[in-house]
C-alpha cells in the first residue's frame, strides 16, 4: 500500500533580486525593494513529501534518516546563508521562492522518493514544486472582511430559514475571510519567477481584497444581487475576476481557496485545470 509522508524543516537565509545585465534603475523598477542591497531575509519553512510502500516496520522511510538527509543536503548549507551565493544554481537564476523549491527538489531527489516540495517564504507566500521541469505553483495568502445574507429572493423568510438557518436572518452577518490564490506556470530561466510577484499581489488587491473588503456583498457587489453569496459562490466569483488579469501576466490561475471560518472553507480550480477535477460545476452568470 502506498503512503505519503511529510517532513518539516526550516532555515533562515537572505536573498536579493538583482540581475547584473540590468541597471540599478531597471532592477529597482522590475523587483522593487527586493533589489535593494545587500538583500533581505526570511525564516523559511520547508515541507518535504515522499511516497512509498510500508515496510515490515510499518514505515515508508525512517524519519530519522530523512531528517539527516534534509539537513545534510539542504538546511545545513542554506541556514544563515546568502542564497545568491549559497549554491551555484543561483549564479544563473534568482533564488525566488518557486525556484528555490525547484532546486531543493533537485538536491533531494537522488536520496528521497519525492512527490512534493512546499516552501514557505513567510505565512502569506509559498511555492510548491512537483518535479515537472520548470513548472511550479505559487500561492499568495490575504484576507478581507465582509457581510452577507444567505437567502433566495423569490422565497419567503420562513423558507429561507429552513434552507440556510441563521444565515438567512434579514440583517445578515459577517466574516473575516481568509483567501489563498494559487497560480501555476513555467519559471523564467533567468528570473526564476512564474510571474512578476508585485503584479500578482496588485491584481489580487485590485480585483478582490479592495473591492470586497468592508462590504455587504448582497448589496455592494452587483454579482450578488441575484446570486446567494455562499462561500462557494464567492470563490467562484473570485475565480472569474482573477483569471484574465493573471493570464495577462503570463501565469494561469490554478486554485482559489476561501476560508470563511475555522470550520468552513471551499476550493475552486481555474477553468484551465478544472477538467481534471470531477466535482460538479457551478452555474455562474456573466460579471456585471
Amino acid at each position: 500500500m502506498k503512503c505519503i509522508i511529510n517532513r518539516r524543516a526550516q532555515f533562515s537565509a537572505s536573498h536579493r533580486y538583482w540581475l547584473p545585465e540590468l541597471s540599478d534603475a531597471e532592477n529597482a523598477e522590475r523587483f522593487g525593494r527586493c533589489a535593494d542591497a545587500p538583500g533581505h531575509g526570511h525564516n523559511y519553512v520547508l515541507y518535504v513529501s515522499m511516497e512509498g510502500d510500508l515496510d515490515r516496520y510499518g514505515m515508508v522511510l525512517n524519519l530519522s534518516d530523512v531528517k539527516h538527509v534534509i539537513k545534510r543536503e539542504v538546511t545545513s548549507q542554506l541556514d544563515f546563508s546568502s542564497l545568491n551565493q549559497a549554491w551555484p544554481e543561483f549564479s544563473q537564476s534568482l533564488p525566488t521562492t518557486e525556484n528555490l523549491a525547484r532546486v531543493i527538489w533537485q538536491r533531494l531527489a537522488p536520496h528521497l522518493p519525492l512527490v512534493r516540495i512546499q516552501l514557505f517564504e513567510h505565512p502569506e507566500l509559498w511555492a510548491e514544486y512537483h518535479g515537472q521541469s520548470m513548472n511550479a505553483h505559487l500561492t499568495l495568502s490575504t484576507h478581507f472582511s465582509a457581510a452577507h445574507r444567505l437567502a433566495l429572493p423569490h422565497l419567503s423568510l420562513e423558507e429561507n430559514l429552513e434552507i440556510y438557518g441563521k444565515c438567512a436572518r434579514v440583517h445578515g452577518h459577517g466574516h473575516n475571510y481568509h483567501l489563498e490564490v494559487t497560480i501555476a506556470g513555467e519559471m523564467d530561466e533567468r528570473t526564476g519567477m512564474i510571474a512578476d510577484l508585485g503584479a500578482f499581489q496588485q491584481i489580487v488587491e485590485d480585483y478582490v481584497t479592495e473591492p470586497l473588503d468592508h462590504t455587504f456583498l448582497n448589496y455592494d457587489i452587483p454579482y450578488f444581487k441575484e446570486i446567494v453569496p455562499t462561500a462557494e459562490q464567492i470563490a467562484v466569483y473570485i475565480r472569474q475576476v482573477l483569471e484574465a488579469p493573471i493570464r495577462d501576466i503570463g501565469a494561469t490561475l490554478y486554485k482559489v481557496r476561501l476560508i470563511e471560518s475555522p470550520n468552513n472553507s471551499c476550493e475552486v480550480y481555474g477553468s484551465a485545470v478544472e477538467s481534471g477535477y470531477p466535482a460538479a460545476q457551478a452555474q455562474v452568470p456573466a460579471l456585471v
